[in-house]
């Protein structure tokens, strides 16, 4: 069967999911194109709750089940962040290859390994990992092992709308390249470098990304020191917590961190995270443009790679 665009129950659900929250009723627009929240920090982190998950089959395709749930939706930041998603996909399970017209995300796994595909070349990937999936570009998972496997998807778009092509392929049984031939990056923490109190890595930059998608970063604050500041002009933010204990301090509000959290910062609001914990706080820092323009005066700030 030749591509088709996707209303299974898999897909149909991932939809409802990404398209679950609209813009909150009633919040102000403010500077920078921002807008002002109007529920309190603590009630703006979405917090991974496995007892949430829905469970699903055949998502976009794909063999097996697997089970996720929404951290943050499209109502959580002014800019085209359209979902944060946070689950655990099932041994012999994944995602099918599929790809979107104007969006496109960041798959994450947590931990173990899984078979990655980008473009219809797939490549087996231990975690912690990610693998940015373009606009445009068919891409797919699946976990091959005998071990469910922890999984993380963030999609951002041109609009907050979200799309799906799905190409009826699960990718079971794909050949493997001993080599991906796509960009894939790991949360290596020997490879983090002092910045001030914290140590961090820029793991991909504004280059990578067709949408307003920034960069994504990887942070790890230790015991008792803080990341202090605020994005670039025109930046959100979306903190995601891997690991350890902290304490989110946002325009002047304050809110426990833990491991599984996502924390949206607006445009334009500074932000403190601190590590209150006996280990390090350890960080994915996911910047989102406003739009296009901002996204080019960013880059343009930045020093050669």
């Amino acid at each position: 069967m030749g591509a088709r665009r996707s209303f299974t129950h898999g897909a149909a659900a991932i939809l409802a999911l990404a398209l679950g929250g609209s813009a909150v009723a009633g919040d102000a627009i403010v500077a920078d194109g921002a807008r002002a929240p109007t529920r309190p920090l603590d009630q703006r982190i979405g917090h991974t709750d496995p007892a949430r998950y829905r469970q699903l089959a055949q998502v976009h395709g794909g063999a097996g089940t697997m089970a996720f749930a929404p951290l943050l939706g499209a109502d959580a930041l002014s800019t085209n962040l359209i979902f944060v998603h946070r689950g655990v996909i099932a041994p012999h399970s994944g995602i099918g290859q599929h790809f979107h017209h104007q969006c496109e995300e960041m798959f994450v796994i947590l931990d173990g390994e899984a078979q990655f595909t980008v473009d219809g070349r797939t490549a087996t990937i231990a975690g912690p990992a990610a693998v940015p999936d373009r606009m445009g570009h068919a891409h797919a998972l699946y976990n091959a092992s005998d071990r469910p496997v922890q999984w993380l998807n963030i999609n951002v778009g041109q609009t907050k709308r979200y799309d799906n092509l799905d190409l009826g392929d699960s990718r079971e049984g794909a050949p493997l390249d001993r080599v991906a031939q796509f960009a894939a990056v790991r949360f290596d923490r020997d490879k983090l470098t002092p910045r001030g109190a914290v140590r961090m890595r820029r793991l991909l930059g504004p280059e990578v990304f067709t949408t307003p998608w920034a960069f994504v970063d990887h942070v790890l604050v230790p015991p008792g020191a803080a990341l202090d500041g605020a994005a670039a002009p025109g930046i959100s933010e979306m903190v995601y917590v891997i690991a350890g204990a902290g304490e989110a301090q946002v325009a002047g509000e304050r809110a426990a961190l833990r491991a599984g959290d996502a924390l949206p910062v607006e445009v334009g609001t500074t932000r403190t995270l601190r590590a209150t914990g006996a280990a390090p706080l350890e960080l994915m820092v996911v910047g989102v443009a406003r739009d296009l323009a901002a996204k080019a005066a960013y880059a343009a700030t930045l020093p050669p790679r």
